[in-house]
């Protein structure tokens, strides 16, 4: 039986974008070093047409194998070789994974991850913040994410289950936490100084590492009051170098997971005939 692991990584092969490194041997003397030199190759699908199927267009979108010919859906032919046992694999496995292939929203544009505010990072963090206010019953004024917890771009066009599984695949809780703006001053000053992650429910400006300014709900952050944050069980004690929990004066972990939450957003905003879109508003600034 071919675990998940193992079609994950097939998958990821023929079809997800990604970066690879192809190394050449320098021919050498008796005098020099064996050395190396590096090519990069964007693997996009373009070498061969591939594309990420649903459960109705296996064929158009992986193409099919005839013995131990590969043909591809571009029209390339590849026999010999581990590349038709690796399609034929992948292809076979397909309708198992029929049930993760439901259409579950549409995306009129691709939501690229950028740093240090996208619009895919705002709709992360700001829908948490709307669960995490509505599941504790309490009143949520800033919203802390990670970059790393976003695994792949929120594609344009039809939005599958799979893409929301493949987008957020971690399994954490989100979170209520209760702490004073100078735990919230700390947080949002560490970042200035190392990288910034998701952020919402603030307006941060920095430059040369340090925080210029900073304002929670439209009024400059106080040092002084209590504000309600809304995370995730990651980040609350070392997860990403970030210690939200530290010095807390009220943590609640809620019942739902990151993916639960993104989930239910889709839905309702496909059940509402809405397209999934979102937006950016500036909330980091690094001058």
């Amino acid at each position: 039986m071919i675990s998940k692991k193992t079609i994950v990584l097939l998958l990821v092969s023929l079809v997800v974008p990604y970066v690879a490194a192809e190394g050449r041997i320098q021919k050498k003397t008796k005098e020099e070093k064996l050395t190396f030199t590096w090519s990069r190759t964007r693997m996009d699908g373009t070498r061969t047409g591939v594309s990420c199927p649903g459960k109705d267009n296996i064929e158009e979108a992986l193409g099919h194998v005839d013995g131990k010919v590969y043909h591809a859906p571009d029209g390339r032919i590849f026999s010999g070789g581990t590349v038709p046992d690796v399609a034929r694999v992948l292809i076979g496995v397909q309708p198992s994974m029929a049930s993760v292939k439901e259409v579950v929203g549409f995306s009129p544009r691709e939501m690229i991850r950028t740093y240090p505010e996208c619009e895919l990072s705002n709709l992360f963090i700001d829908t948490i913040m709307a669960a995490v206010e509505k599941e504790s019953g309490k009143k949520v004024d800033v919203g802390i994410g990670n970059f790393g917890g976003i695994r792949v771009d929120m594609p344009k066009g039809d939005i599958l289950l799979d893409d929301i599984m493949s987008m957020f695949p971690f399994r954490n809780s989100v979170v209520y936490v209760a702490l004073k703006g100078k735990e919230v001053r700390a947080i949002l000053e560490q970042m200035a100084a190392t990288r910034f992650q998701v952020l919402g429910g603030v307006r941060v400006t920095a430059k040369d590492g340090k925080i210029v300014s900073a304002e929670i709900g439209g009024e400059p952050l106080d040092d002084g009051k209590v504000y309600g944050v809304a995370t995730i069980t990651f980040l609350l004690d070392g997860g990403d170098d970030l210690h939200v929990a530290k010095n807390a004066l009220e943590v609640i972990e809620c019942q739902s997971e990151i993916y639960d939450v993104i989930m239910d957003y889709i839905k309702s905003e496909t059940a509402a005939g809405r397209p999934v879109e979102y937006h950016t508003d500036g909330r980091v600034r690094i001058l």
